[in-house]
């Protein structure tokens, strides 16, 4: 990978979009993989938020392990390696499809999770909030199922984006501005399929960067990428190495 850490080198802005690919390495099974919870009988009408409104029980039950359950995953090689990144002063800054919050684990700062986050749980009633670790409390000892419910009796949704709900605004646009304004563009762990979030690269492509795609699987954009690679391990040891 000489050729993108010299790139990274020279450049005067470095940012970056990751996606399913760099959690999978911490053992979080990517939701369209074959062990994932898109698998899962009711899995069209987990992240819907329509039905979340008729019966939030079906998202509690599909997500206790995969969302309620994230306190036993840890960073892997990826996200450690971009917040070393940030830490020397040559990453300024993730958009992130995933919500695992595990960059921010890993002690990055610059973080926009562009399909947001289980940070906080709104009231889909009175809009109370409650904080990620609030909820785990209220989950704690209820079957999957259990809806954590406010005291006017709504239930707290995470401000996760679901079907038929807008992108959180603030967080795409700081990410729409990081990839026009970088010079070198990493796209990390994602096939880029899910829309809007995968027109990212295609911004930092019409502004002039370098983009530079390490997935698995190819993508879209591999024919107009400076480089594309399939291993994001040697893609984070590349960069620890020029930390």
């Amino acid at each position: 990978m000489e050729r993108l850490v010299k790139a990274i080198e020279s450049a005067k802005c470095v940012g970056a979009l990751t996606g399913a690919g760099i959690s999978t390495l911490c053992g979080i099974p990517d939701f369209r993989g074959p062990n994932g919870l898109y698998r899962q009988p009711d899995a069209e009408r987990i992240f819907d938020i329509d039905w979340f409104d008729r019966d939030p029980s079906i998202y509690y039950r599909g997500c206790a392990d995969l969302v309620y359950g994230l306190a036993k995953f840890e960073p892997g090689p990826v996200h450690l390696a971009l917040a070393a990144l940030e830490r020397s002063g040559r990453l300024a800054g993730i958009a992130t499809q995933n919500i695992d919050m595990l960059h921010q684990k890993a002690g990055s700062k610059a973080v926009y999770e562009v399909h947001g986050s289980p940070v906080l749980h709104h009231c889909r009633r009175c809009g109370d909030v409650k904080t990620f670790d609030e909820i785990l409390a209220m989950l704690a000892g209820n079957a999957a199922g259990f809806v954590p419910r406010c005291a006017c009796g709504g239930a707290y949704k995470p401000d996760i984006t679901f079907f038929g709900e807008a992108l959180p605004e603030e967080a795409f646009t700081a990410a729409q501005s990081l990839a026009i304004k970088s010079d070198v563009f990493l796209v990390l762990g994602t096939s880029l399929t899910v829309y809007p979030a995968a027109g990212l690269p295609r911004l930092a492509l019409q502004a002039g960067a370098k983009v530079f795609i390490v997935n698995a699987q190819p993508t879209p954009l591999d024919d107009y990428a400076e480089a594309r690679y399939g291993n994001l391990s040697e893609f984070a040891a590349a960069v620890q190495r020029l930390v």
